[in-house]
């Protein structure tokens, strides 16, 4: 028997066709850059650092589930995720100290970007609703 509040749970994650939403964070994993696209039009594209040799970045589209202005890895020694969005399972995209590695796959799976464009994504998702924006992740 199939329970109407698990239905709902697997409607709410389900992938979203970028072209449905208003706001879409587009990562391609060859160039190593987050484009953001706003109804349609490039606002900025920036440079990101995905999964290194050993840990993948998966592929897909999906939308935002959980959005933390402050958050600490509980996998990797409480390493500062700064305006983490959640959107695949732990996967998330998030502000990265790490920025000369901006630009190259250095992560654990998660996309990471200057915290300075992380706050601005993040500011963005929560202007326009997380059920507004899609995030894509390509090779």
């Amino acid at each position: 028997m199939i329970r109407p509040a698990l239905v709902l749970a697997m409607l709410l994650t389900a992938a979203v066709p970028a072209a449905a939403k208003t706001l879409v964070a587009q990562v391609d994993l060859s160039s190593q850059q987050l484009t953001v696209i706003y109804k349609g039009k490039a606002l900025a594209t920036w440079k990101v650092s995905t999964g290194r040799a050993g840990f993948r970045t998966p592929t897909g589209t999906w939308r935002p589930m959980r959005m933390y202005r402050d958050y600490y890895s509980r996998q990797y020694d409480d390493a500062p995720m700064p305006n983490a969005i959640f959107y695949h399972e732990g996967y998330a995209i998030h502000g990265s100290y790490e920025t000369r590695s901006l630009g190259r796959p250095a992560s654990h799976g998660c996309v990471r970007l200057s915290p300075e464009n992380a706050a601005k994504l993040f500011e963005l998702v929560t202007t326009v609703g997380p059920e507004n924006v899609a995030i894509t992740v390509q090779n």
